[in-house]
C-alpha cells in the first residue's frame, strides 16, 4: 500500500464489567469477550491482528479496591489479556492506539472505574498506563486515526513485523462509596485498537510525566521523596496548553501528575482583604477557580479532561529566609483546582543555581502561596527574591495546575520555540473555524504593521471574541502614552475622554484599518465598576462579591481597554522593554487602575501611560490559518 493512501484500521472487542449490589458489597466484575476469534483486518501489505481471549474476568465479592491492589491482581478471572500484531513488508510506518469506549447503558459513572495496562515481557509486565479513571479525549488522534470520545490508553510506532501482548485490569476507584447507590449497576466498555500508516508520530504519545523526566537531564532533577522538581536556569520544561505557555515544575511520585506555573503573569489582582492572608476563601482563590468568564479556570480548555480539580493546595504559613525553607507540613490545605506556587516550590526549583537566575524568575513580581503572617503574604519580586506584603496589595498572579497522569505529549521537544503540545489540545487545520470557538491567551494576527500581535481574552459576550494587543501600542518601535482623562476628575472611560477618543477614531483609523475594522462589533459594553483598596476584582463588574447584578456604570464604544483583574491583564516580558498601562477601572474619584511591572497602581487620569486596546471580533470571523500560538498567530477573515 503507498504512503499517499491512509488506510486507518480499527479492530474491536466488546468487554462487559457487571456489578451486582448486595447490601452494601459489589459481588462480581465481569469481562466478557463477544466469541472467540482473532479478528484480523488487511489492507495491502499490511496486517494487524486483535486476538480476543477466551477468559471471563470475575471479581466475587468486589469491594472499591486501592490501585496498589487493583494493579497486581493475578487470580483467574481478575484480568484480560490481548495481543497486537502486525505482517509489514516494505518501507511504511504503522502508529497505533489502544484506546476504550463505554458503551450501553451503565449505571455507574466512568469516573468511579478505573483502567490499568502493562505489556507482558520476558522479565514480567511493564506499567504502560498507571491506573486512571475512565475518561475520554475530546480530539482525535491525526496520527493513529483514533476519534474523539476514546480513553487513549497507549500509543506506539512500528515498522516491522512484529508483536506484543497486553494485560488490561479494571476496579472500581477506592473512593466510590457504595452506599445509597441502588444496587444492579452495570458499566460497559469496548477496547479498540486503531492503526495508520504515515510519518512517525513526532514525540511518542507519553505521559507528560514520563517525557520531561526522561529529557531533563539528572543535574537539573530535585528528589525530595514527595515530588521531583526540575530545576536550573532554563530547562526545556515548557509547555503549550490553553492559549498559554507553561513551565512544568515537578512530579509527583505516587500519582505521576504534574505541576505546572505559567511563565509569564496572566493578570495583576489583590490577594485578599487586608489582615486576612489565607489562600481558602480569598479573592485570590476565587479568581483562579472562577469558571465564569471572568475568571480564570472558566476560560481554561476542558480542564476536567486535562487537570485534577481537587488537588491539594499547601498554604502554610513560613516566614523562614529563603534557602532555609523546608517542605511545609501540611498545616494548611486547600482543595481546589487551580492554586499558586508555595514559597518551597519557589525556593527548591533553584537547586544548583543562585537565586534570581533560574526558570521562575521572570522578571515580574507575583503572589505566591504561602502566608509570611497574619498580615503578610509572601511574593517573588522581580531580581527573585521573596518579599511579602498586605493580601490588600495588588501584584501578578502565575496561576498553578496539576495535570493529570494520563495527559500525554504528542509534539514539540520542551524548548521555548517548540513547547511540548498535549494530546487533545494540539489542533490542526484550523481553516474555516470560528473565532469564537478558540481560547484565551491563544494569539491573532489582527490591525498594522508593529502593532499587529493581538491575543484572546474571553467570550464575555456569548458568540464574539473579546482580544486585546500583546502588548501596548507602539510608534516606530516606541511605547506611545496618552492621559487618561483631561482632569483628576474624569475617571469614568467614554468615546469623549482623552483616550476613549483616541482609541475610537485615530487607532481605528492609523493602527487597524478598514479591513480589520470591519470584523470589530460596532458597540460593546465596558463595564466601569471602581475597584478600592483591599477590595475583589469582582467590583470591576459587579454591583458585589455575589455577582448578583452588573454595575450601573458603564459606557458603549467600539474600542474600550481591559479592566481590573481581567485576564491578559499583566506585563509578559521579562524586564522589558515594557511601560505601565491604563484599565478603564477607577480606584477612587481621582485615580485609574493602571497596570505596572508590579502589578496594579492608581494614579490620576491626567498621567500619561501606554495604550493597549481591547475590542469585540464580531461572531462572523473565521480563521483561514494558524494554530494560536506565538510563532503561528491566527489569521482571520
Amino acid at each position: 500500500m503507498g504512503k499517499t493512501k491512509k488506510e486507518i484500521v480499527i479492530i474491536g472487542l466488546i468487554l462487559l464489567m457487571v456489578i451486582a449490589l448486595i447490601g452494601v458489597s459489589y459481588a462480581a466484575f465481569r469481562f466478557t469477550g463477544e466469541g472467540q476469534r482473532v479478528n484480523t483486518i488487511t489492507t495491502g501489505s499490511i496486517t494487524m491482528t486483535y486476538e480476543e481471549s477466551s477468559n471471563t474476568i470475575s471479581l466475587n465479592g468486589a469491594l472499591p479496591t486501592r490501585d496498589a491492589t487493583g494493579k497486581t491482581r493475578l487470580n483467574q478471572g481478575e484480568y484480560f489479556d490481548f495481543t497486537v500484531s502486525s505482517n509489514i513488508t516494505g518501507d511504511v510506518n504503522i502508529n497505533y492506539e489502544i484506546s476504550a469506549k463505554e458503551v450501553g447503558d451503565g449505571t455507574i459513572d466512568g469516573s468511579n472505574i478505573k483502567l490499568y495496562l502493562t505489556r507482558l515481557t520476558d522479565d514480567g509486565e511493564e506499567e504502560l498506563m498507571t491506573p486512571e479513571v475512565y475518561n475520554e479525549e475530546t480530539s482525535a488522534n491525526n496520527f493513529t486515526g483514533r476519534p474523539s470520545g476514546e480513553m487513549s490508553l497507549y500509543t506506539s510506532s512500528m515498522n516491522s513485523s512484529e508483536s506484543n501482548n497486553y494485560r488490561l485490569r479494571m476496579w472500581v476507584d477506592e473512593d466510590y462509596n457504595p452506599q445509597g447507590d441502588g444496587g444492579g449497576l452495570q458499566f460497559s466498555v469496548q477496547i479498540n485498537v486503531y492503526g495508520k500508516d504515515g510519518d512517525k508520530m513526532p514525540v511518542t504519545t507519553s505521559p507528560v510525566n514520563e517525557v520531561l523526566l526522561s529529557n531533563i537531564p539528572e543535574d537539573n532533577q530535585y528528589n525530595d521523596e514527595v515530588d521531583t522538581f526540575i530545576t536550573g536556569e532554563d530547562p526545556n520544561n515548557y509547555i503549550w496548553y490553553s492559549g498559554k505557555l507553561w513551565r512544568a515544575v515537578s512530579v509527583n511520585k505516587e500519582a505521576n501528575t504534574t505541576k505546572l506555573v505559567t511563565q509569564w503573569n496572566i493578570s495583576s489582582t489583590t490577594y485578599n482583604a487586608s489582615g486576612n492572608t489565607a489562600f481558602e476563601g480569598s479573592y485570590m482563590e476565587e479568581w483562579l477557580n472562577d469558571t465564569t468568564v471572568d475568571g480564570f479556570l472558566g476560560n481554561l480548555r476542558d480542564y476536567e479532561d486535562f487537570i485534577i480539580t481537587n488537588a491539594v493546595w499547601d498554604a502554610t504559613m513560613d516566614a523562614t529566609d529563603l534557602g532555609s525553607i523546608t517542605r511545609p507540613n501540611g498545616t494548611t490545605t486547600v482543595s481546589k483546582a487551580v492554586g499558586l506556587l508555595n514559597i518551597y516550590e519557589y525556593q527548591t526549583s533553584y537547586t544548583g543555581t543562585a537565586y534570581g537566575n533560574g526558570y521562575l524568575n521572570n522578571g515580574l513580581t507575583w503572589w505566591t502561596l504561602t502566608p509570611y503572617s497574619t498580615s503578610r503574604v509572601r511574593i517573588v519580586s522581580d531580581d527573585g527574591s521573596a518579599i511579602r506584603y498586605t493580601p490588600a496589595d495588588l501584584y501578578g498572579v502565575r496561576p498553578s495546575i496539576n495535570l493529570k497522569s494520563s495527559v500525554r505529549i504528542v509534539d514539540g521537544n520542551g524548548t521555548i520555540e517548540n513547547p511540548y503540545r498535549l494530546e487533545g489540545d494540539n489542533d490542526t487545520s484550523l481553516s474555516g473555524t470560528l473565532l469564537s470557538s478558540r481560547y484565551s491567551g491563544e494569539y491573532v494576527r489582527f490591525g498594522n504593521d508593529e502593532n499587529n500581535l493581538y491575543r484572546i481574552v474571553s467570550h464575555e459576550t456569548s458568540g464574539l471574541t473579546k482580544i486585546t494587543s500583546a502588548e501596548p501600542l507602539k510608534n516606530s518601535g516606541t511605547f506611545i502614552t496618552s492621559a487618561f482623562g483631561s482632569s483628576n476628575s474624569e475617571v469614568n472611560y467614554s468615546t469623549n475622554s482623552v483616550i476613549g477618543t483616541f482609541l475610537n477614531g485615530e487607532y481605528l483609523t492609523n493602527y487597524v484599518g478598514n479591513a480589520y475594522s470591519d470584523m470589530i462589533e460596532d458597540s460593546t459594553t465596558w463595564y466601569l465598576g471602581t475597584v478600592g483598596s483591599g477590595d475583589s476584582y469582582k467590583l470591576a463588574k459587579y454591583t458585589d462579591t455575589n455577582m448578583s447584578s452588573t454595575v450601573s456604570t458603564t459606557t458603549n464604544a467600539k474600542v474600550g481597554l481591559l479592566r481590573f483583574g481581567e485576564l491578559m491583564a499583566g506585563q509578559f516580558g521579562r524586564y522589558g522593554p515594557n511601560t505601565d498601562y491604563w484599565t478603564l477601572t477607577p480606584y477612587s474619584s481621582s485615580r485609574v487602575r493602571v497596570v505596572n511591572n508590579f502589578g496594579i497602581a492608581g494614579n490620576a487620569p491626567t498621567y500619561s501611560y501606554g495604550v493597549r486596546p481591547s475590542i469585540n471580533l464580531k461572531s462572523s470571523v473565521v480563521i483561514t490559518e494558524g494554530d494560536g500560538t506565538l510563532n503561528s498567530p491566527f489569521e482571520l477573515s
